[in-house]
This record gives C-alpha cells, structure tokens and sequence, in this order.
C-alpha cells in the first residue's frame, strides 16, 4: 500500500472493515491483549476487553433504569385505573338521578385528590330546576363547552365556571371538560353541561399536558348524568 493510500484511510474506513471482518481478531488474536483504552470511569488504562465489560455494565444499568421506571409507570396505571373503577362503580350505584352531581364531584376529589370541583348542567329535565347544578349559566360558557374537542387545561383567566367553585379565587389552573351525552361517538351531540376541576397550583392543570384521562372522565360523567336530561318522545 502506497503512503497516499495509507493517508487516505479514515477511522471510519478502518472500523467499517473492523465489522465487516470478523475473522481479524481470530488471526490477530494478540491485539487484543495488547490494546489499551482509557476508562471512562478514571484515567488508568484498560484492556479492550475490560473496555467492552464496562460498556455492557453500563448498557446494562441504563436498561435496568428503564425497567424499573416501566414497573413504576405500570403502577401507577394500575392506582389510576383502580380508582377510576371506584368512581365508576359509585356513580352506577347512585339510585336518584338528583343525587348524581354531587356524588360524581364528592368521589371525583376525592379519588384523585382534586382540591375543588365544580358542575353545571344546563340541558337537565325541568324536576330538578331548583337544584343547585341546574342553575342558570351565560350563552359564553356553553358556546364554550360546545366548540371543545377536548378538555380545556390551563390558567384560570376569568372563566365563569371558577365561581361554581367553594373557592373560585384560589383557583390558579383548571380543568373544563364538556359534558355530552353520547362524547365517544364519531358524531358527538351538543354538550348539555361542564364539568370543572381546579387547583391552587399554577402548574397542575397546563395546556401542553395530556387530555386523554380527562376525556376518559368527561365520557363517564357525560353518560351518567344523561339520566338528568328530558325524555325523548
């Protein structure tokens, strides 16, 4: 090989015929006694094949790391799915129709340690007119809670539905999830109410964070409050 050629070579030329020659090391096998390498964990030198033991133990920890933040999501799923079963279960088991809001908000907060709650439901049957969820809302909240797709999370900006709250001025972030009657339908109808969940921390309810829980609430509560609503004919 000429000295041109031999300045030709790159690193990545030689690793490319490394890998792609596996026989090398076994015609070679004293190279690999011979190479020394730095460790990454001090400055003294090492064999290739320490070198290699090292990398894999600490492949091995990044995987481990990972496994263990898995279970630890898996957990969690598990705890939220538990809890979403209990509130589930409760509302199925809420024998008057009247009883359903307050139960839905009571066991809302206090499954998923929310710190207020609130509910309107502006399309309920005129029996229950002088209950306290049924009281009259303005055209701009329903208009609102119509045009969402999904769940509404960020600041508390002057929404009507913080004074369905016990504490509307200590609401910093929020939660408005429309209410309908059929949500998990390709084709949902108008929302009849709105279900709100509020928090003193600025950072708990934010625009960037996920919605699909929230959806999966908005959907349960939806049907189950359908039993106030009007008789169809």
């Amino acid at each position: 090989m000429t000295t041109s050629g031999v300045q030709g070579i790159t690193e990545t030329d030689i690793a490319n015929y490394l890998a792609n020659t596996p026989g090398f090391f076994e015609r070679h096998a004293e190279l690999l006694g011979s190479v020394q390498l730095t460790s990454p964990h001090g400055q003294r030198a090492v064999s290739l094949q320490e070198r290699q033991m090292e990398m894999l133990r600490d492949k091995i920890r990044g995987l481990e790391g990972k496994i263990i933040e898995m279970i630890r999501y898996g957990q969690d799923n598990v705890s939220i799915a538990d809890r979403l079963h209990r509130w589930t279960r409760t509302l199925m088991l809420t024998p008057q129709p009247a009883e359903l809001p307050g139960v839905l908000v009571r066991e809302l907060m206090h499954q998923f340690m929310i710190p207020q709650a609130g509910i309107r439901v502006w399309g309920a049957a005129a029996a229950f007119a002088t209950h306290d969820f049924a009281q009259p809302v303005g055209d701009d909240i329903k208009l609102f809670a119509g045009s969402l797709t999904l769940p509404y999370c960020g600041v508390n900006s002057g929404f009507e539905a913080a004074q369905w709250l016990d504490e509307p001025t200590s609401a910093k972030s929020m939660a408005l999830i429309p209410l309908r009657a059929d949500a998990a339908e390709s084709a949902p109808t108008a929302a009849f109410g709105m279900l709100v969940l509020a928090s003193p921390d600025p950072t708990r309810y934010t625009a960037d964070m996920g919605t699909e829980f929230l959806v999966r609430i908005g959907e349960i509560a939806g049907a189950a409050l359908s039993r106030l609503l009007p008789v169809r004919g």
